[in-house]
């Protein structure tokens, strides 16, 4: 028996002739395609948690990104008062109270923003699964910290942290999946997706509706939660191989964001950019302002003041009032998040049959109309929460396609910086509408400020159309034509 130990395995170069010169160049063998699994049982157990991962970090995004939306009003009214900068029975319709809150609205999406492009670069540096884990600790973490805030400058400051983190998610987590899932399937992913971001805002409306006797600050201490996932996600979900063959192909070079806009990837980075400025500025300006248009309606209030009567609860009306409009607000986003969920579904039937580009100009023509017709008027509140709210809710559907319609439009090791980039660079333009959308209301009136928002979806919808069109019907773009970065 020998005692000389085996010898390590060496690589192996590949060679071959390239061009009239002959000279012999570098190249990485390619494997035979594996056949893509085409039902659930026959998807693997990493295929099964990436996506659960994925799933549940959508989830808390949308949990931890809208816990502030409702309850924004009255948080900063309430920070504004310690700071005795409005008098002590001011209203959540104060002017203060309005900039104040627009000005931490318009911080959460520039965090988002620059989260999604940060995080997005270091999903193609360190691997996706990694970078997963980094962005829901950071929102965790910071949704938490939001409790102590004590001045309404400290809640932007933890709120723009927060975003940090749910931007980078969409990035990484959008990436994830269209690595790992079959490509047949990704409309319907999307969906998926999509509706994990819904059931998030869900639990946000639970969570204000059975915490409205207590003071806004308690809410995000629920936000804390999703830190507990990461130690899953870092013990049982790989990095996925096409990332690692990526890497190993590199040979240690790494595109960059410069490289979104050299060659032909840079016209397909200015269009996604542009329509997913235009329609996200429009999406969170209603997101945001609709509610403190309902909350300031005159009817909602004569309402909440007759349910007090009728109820005889004696004590503080004011504080009874307050509790009253916060529960209806809660309500109002639960209907439009179900309407979205259906959305969701409906949008990714339109991409089977019609493409994503096609797709995406049709949700922004619907969204154009409802929230058209839901603010060129004065509407009751009743009207508002169960027919129109959910009927522009029902149009959200078209952001989950781009959660599996960007990522491939990008070569493997600039995928998340290039999805991460163009989808949520376009929230810089949506904290800006945020800020001016809320200087056009007119005291607790948003009407003009959401009218001036639903015009937004109509260059999107005609920049949509031009967008590249994936070759097949999963929707995976030829990355040769569109991505010659790599």
């Amino acid at each position: 028996m020998s005692n000389e130990s085996d010898p390590e395995p060496q690589s192996t170069i590949f060679m071959r002739k390239s061009g009239p010169d002959g000279k012999a160049v570098r190249f990485t063998p390619t494997a035979e395609p594996k056949s893509e699994a085409t039902t659930l049982r026959e998807l693997t157990p990493q295929q099964r948690k990436s996506g659960l991962a994925a799933w549940l970090g959508w989830l808390f995004d949308g949990l931890d990104m809208h816990l502030y939306g409702l309850v924004a009003s009255t948080f900063v009214a309430s920070l504004l008062i310690n700071q005795n900068l409005i008098p002590g029975d001011a209203t959540p319709a104060h002017d203060l109270v309005k900039e104040k809150s627009g000005y931490i609205q318009a911080a959460f999406l520039v965090g988002w923003a620059l989260g999604g492009a940060f995080f997005g670069r270091l999903g193609d540096l360190l691997g996706r699964s990694r970078s997963l884990s980094l962005t829901i600790l950071t929102y965790a973490v910071f949704t938490g910290l939001s409790f102590f805030a004590q001045t309404w400058w400290q809640l932007l400051i933890f709120r723009f942290l927060a975003e940090l983190g749910i931007g980078g998610e969409w990035a990484v987590g959008s990436s994830l999946l269209s690595e790992t899932w079959p490509k047949k399937w990704r409309p319907w992913i999307a969906a998926v997706l999509q509706t994990g971001v819904n059931l998030g805002v869900l639990l946000a409306c639970l969570t204000t509706f059975l915490m409205a006797d207590l003071h806004p600050k308690w809410v995000f201490l629920v936000g804390i939660l999703p830190a507990l996932m990461v130690f899953w996600i870092r013990r049982h979900v790989p990095e996925p191989e096409e990332w690692h063959a990526a890497k190993r192909a590199s040979l240690g070079s790494q595109p960059g964001i410069a490289d979104l806009f050299r060659g032909t990837v840079r016209r397909t980075t200015l269009l996604t950019i542009i329509v997913c400025a235009c329609g996200l500025t429009a999406w969170w300006a209603f997101m945001f302002w609709h509610a403190q248009h309902l909350r300031n309606l005159p009817d909602l209030d004569a309402a909440a003041k007759t349910e007090f009567a009728k109820a005889a609860a004696g004590g503080d009306l004011a504080k009874w009032v307050a509790a009253y409009k916060q529960k209806v607000v809660s309500i109002a986003f639960f209907v439009v998040i179900v309407a979205s969920i259906v959305g969701n579904f409906a949008a990714a039937a339109l991409a089977r049959f019609f493409g994503y580009r096609r797709s995406i100009a049709i949700c922004y023509l619907g969204f154009f109309l409802t929230m058209g017709g839901t603010f060129i008027q004065v509407r009751g509140w009743e009207s508002l929460v169960w027919v129109w709210f959910p009927a522009v809710g029902f149009f959200s559907g078209v952001f989950g396609l781009f959660t599996m319609y960007l990522p491939p439009l990008f070569p493997t090791l600039l995928r998340t910086t290039g999805a991460g980039f163009c989808y949520n660079i376009g929230r810089i333009a949506s904290a800006l509408g945020v800020v001016f959308s809320g200087s056009l209301a007119s005291g607790g009136d948003f009407k003009k400020t959401l009218l001036f928002a639903a015009c937004l979806f109509v260059p999107g919808m005609l920049v949509a159309i031009i967008l590249p069109e994936p070759k097949d019907l999963g929707g995976h773009a030829t990355e040769t034509e569109l991505a010659a970065v790599e």
